[in-house]
């Protein structure tokens, strides 16, 4: 009787393991996938701030203003998580390093913003100086990101990142596209011996919106597709002929929505996972 009493334990306990076991692998996978979000969310807010600070430039306006704010507002958030994560995927020194990046990003914005307000007009040096910033912030971010992606237990959902990774592309020529309807200092934004051209992002865009409807497309995620990809064809042939005369707020108000459609694609994909 004992016997079967201790063995009954035993199969209990075991069980009890198991359980916390699997709870614990769930939790620290879900940790990851919000660490990945985050330092996603992070590299887009950028590169739209950075969009709307080139028609701030053009035009002054509160509402412009704002929106910059509100995206510098997104991507400080989504560090102070990446900051504050507990996963020990990254070192206390890469965070910091990136920190260190983004509040140089914030000080140059502050200082553009400032010129605009009070002289009327950006100064270029400045200008210049914050868009390559952007560049190597994007890059910072970007290797940190694929740092956390191999340091995983579970295999990245490929569509997902192929998503997160159109968000990007979009953000950046979104930033570019705007740079040339609006400042001076267009030529100044390709200061990296590693940034691509617009006309090339669209065809790498294009490759990766493939990469995205790959697999089984039905329901909300179809038409969600769909929809961003129609934006898409009504505005790829401005991104790229970027060189000639198009309606910029048109093509910045489609970018916005294929972010959208990106965004809750990702949100659907991961739902599915």
């Amino acid at each position: 009787m004992k016997d079967a009493q201790l063995r009954a334990r035993s199969l209990v306990t075991a069980l009890f393991l198991l359980l916390i076991t699997s709870l614990t692998a769930t939790a620290q996978e879900n940790s990851s996938d919000a660490f990945l979000s985050n330092l996603h969310q992070f590299r887009v807010s950028n590169y739209m701030s950075l969009d709307a600070y080139y028609r701030f430039s053009a035009v002054g306006d509160t509402e412009t203003l704002n929106e910059i704010v509100a995206n510098i507002n997104e991507a400080n958030d989504a560090m102070n998580s990446v900051a504050d994560s507990t996963t020990g995927i990254l070192s206390e020194e890469q965070v910091e390093n990136l920190n260190l990046a983004f509040d140089e990003f914030k000080d140059l914005m502050r200082s553009n913003i400032n010129d605009v307000r009070n002289t009327g007009f950006p100064d270029l040096r400045l200008v210049s100086d914050m868009a390559n910033q952007a560049i190597t912030l994007n890059e910072a971010a970007t290797e940190l990101y694929e740092v956390a992606q191999e340091s995983r237990e579970t295999k990245t959902d490929s569509r997902v990142e192929a998503a997160r990774s159109a968000a990007v592309t979009m953000a950046q020529m979104m930033a570019k596209y705007s740079a040339r309807t609006n400042s001076q200092a267009a030529q100044t934004f390709q200061g990296s011996s590693s940034d691509v051209p617009l006309d090339e992002q669209a065809r790498q865009f294009d490759a990766l919106l493939a990469d995205i409807k790959k697999g089984e497309v039905s329901g909300e995620l179809k038409s969600t597709l769909d929809s961003l990809s129609s934006k898409w064809q009504f505005i790829r042939g401005s991104y790229i002929n970027f060189n000639d005369n198009n309606v910029a707020f048109v093509i910045d108000r489609y970018s916005k929505r294929i972010l959208d459609g990106l965004e809750t694609t990702i949100t659907l994909l991961n739902g599915s996972a």
